[in-house]
């Protein structure tokens, strides 16, 4: 049955409903024209208000139907409302965000059809990369900002392990032993389960020898891959995602990830982190006219893959509370039911774009999606296989915070360049960078090994006589008569002991300063 047939009104009526749901009186980004029994309508746009860009949203669809120039679209519209995008580029499809378009039939054909004054114009943006695999500058973290949830998923361990991997965490923490790379965090659970550490954990649950094997195999496949250099100093500052250019358009964050695509739980983990970070750092916002940022978290589905009871929980406490601090999130994806129900049910703006109903998954994929719009007047099931490329059905949340009326949308076409940009252009953007000369190189700060060295260095220098003297007296004094002489504190015992200063290079020395964690496991803490 065609939308004409359907109940509801005539043609004209139903149209002027649809199109009075995005009559917005603020300001509002552009997505396209409404479409109704095939027919494109110009005069009808479909909108979302821009307030309500940090409640959330899902942009889904089958590959190939116009998903990543949707996320294109909106993010350049963001930043000349002057709203800093992060975006992931999985494909390396995204670069061309900072160039202006070319013109050409199919670009002046889809504005005419939507009402368009097209126009080219690029961006501001900034590249990164993961570790500096691919063009970008390098994002690192340290393993102690990065936290046991996350690094367990990345590490695929399971449920037991992930809680004997907090254990580790909470021991380093407690002790202000910072992890900044994974030599760092394999020296800690060596130490844990060797004779010497044992009687450490033992009256918080102990460490099995079995579990922390696994632990330290993981750790060792994970870097023979290559993986190490995620982890590390300079850390990145997710401040930087933030930033507007001088003449007030926001900046995007373009993370390249074309160098690392073939390891999924690597990047939508780290991906996880910034999101963490961003959340924990940032002050409480309320409803403000604009987002402080919206982030665009590309095949979403990863992340939720293999996901634990602990992570899930962590990840949808963290979507619902950052909304207050000026945050939106949009989940990218083939379908909604990659989403789980308690995450979808906070995303308030929808782009769906064509779905396939090739296989009786996919025709039970189709009928679960079309069960989370509103009802509507159109056939959703026969709407949704039906689309072409670039058009998509909406719904968003109005000015007052209620659902608009479900809109089969012709989406405008992109003003910036719809193709990846010269990888040696790309090279001379990120060089040219400010950020380049703070992240490009990779440091190792004096911490641990080098004090230890330090120390060892000047040991070997003193004469006999000196180190065979008695302690000083004030020491003697200070411990009360017929008291043992006090063992060595535990964090003695660990930056002293043979196997932490082979291993341990980079442990820093914050000792007596417990280090606290979010809700998701990321270390609360400013950094230097």
């Amino acid at each position: 049955m065609s939308g004409s047939e359907r109940p509801g009104g005539q043609p004209e009526e139903i149209i002027e409903r649809i199109a009075s749901g995005y009559r917005f009186t603020g300001p509002a980004l552009d997505l396209g024209a409404l479409i109704w029994d095939g027919t494109c309508h110009p005069g009808a746009p479909v909108r979302i208000p821009l307030p309500m860009l940090n409640r959330h949203g899902l942009v889904a669809g089958a590959t190939g139907t116009g998903k990543t120039k949707t996320l294109q679209l909106i993010a350049e519209q963001l930043s000349a409302h002057g709203v800093p995008v992060f975006l992931a580029d999985i494909k390396g499809d995204l670069s061309g965000v900072s160039a202006p378009g070319l013109p050409n039939d199919k670009v002046r054909s889809r504005a005419a059809e939507v009402g368009q004054e097209w126009a080219p114009a690029g961006c501001p943006a900034e590249f990164y990369a993961l570790g500096g695999l691919g063009h970008g500058i390098p994002v690192r973290a340290t393993v102690t900002s990065f936290g046991p949830l996350l690094l367990a998923k990345v590490l695929q361990l399971n449920q037991t392990q992930e809680q004997s991997l907090g254990l580790v965490f909470h021991y380093a923490d407690s002790k202000g032993l910072e992890l900044v790379d994974l030599k760092d965090l394999r020296a800690v659970v060596a130490f844990l389960t060797s004779d010497e550490g044992k009687a450490e954990l033992k009256s918080i649950g102990g460490l099995s020898s079995a579990t922390a094997g696994v632990i330290l195999r993981s750790l060792t496949a994970f870097e023979a891959q290559g993986m190490g250099a995620f982890f590390g100093e300079p850390e990145f500052d997710t401040a930087e995602l933030l930033r507007t250019a001088p003449d007030g358009r926001g900046i995007l964050s373009v993370l390249e990830l074309p160098a690392v695509q073939d390891r999924p739980q690597l990047f939508s983990t780290f991906l996880m982190w910034l999101l963490a970070d961003l959340f924990h750092d940032l002050p409480e916002a309320g409803d403000l006219d604009r987002p402080k940022l919206v982030f665009f978290f590309d095949e979403a589905h990863l992340l939720f893959n293999g996901a634990s009871k602990a992570f899930l929980e962590s990840l949808t406490q963290t979507v619902r509370l950052i909304r207050s601090k000026g945050v939106g999130v949009f989940f990218v994806t083939q379908t909604p039911k990659d989403v789980p129900a308690d995450v979808l049910g906070q995303l308030g703006n929808r782009v769906q774009h064509a779905l396939r109903a090739f296989t009786p998954d996919d025709e039970k994929a189709l009928k679960a999606t079309v069960r989370t719009f509103p009802d509507s007047p159109y056939d959703l099931e026969e709407l949704l296989t039906g689309m072409g490329t670039g058009e998509a059905v909406v719904t968003v949340l109005s000015e007052k915070g209620a659902p608009t009326p479900v809109a089969a949308t012709r989406l405008r076409a992109p003003a910036s360049l719809m193709a990846p940009v010269d990888a040696a252009e790309l090279d001379r953007a990120v060089r040219s960078s400010p950020l380049y000369a703070r992240y490009a190189q990779a440091v190792d700060r004096e911490s641990a090994y080098e004090k230890l060295t330090a120390q060892e260095a000047q040991e070997a220098q003193e004469t006999p006589e000196a180190r065979e003297a008695p302690a000083p007296p004030r020491r003697e004094a200070a411990r009360p008569e017929g008291r043992e002489e006090e063992r060595p504190s535990v964090v003695e015992q660990v930056v002293g002991s043979g196997m932490f200063k082979s291993l341990a290079r980079s442990v820093g020395t914050q000792l007596g300063r417990e280090i606290t964690r979010s809700l998701f496991g990321t270390a609360r803490r400013r950094r230097r």
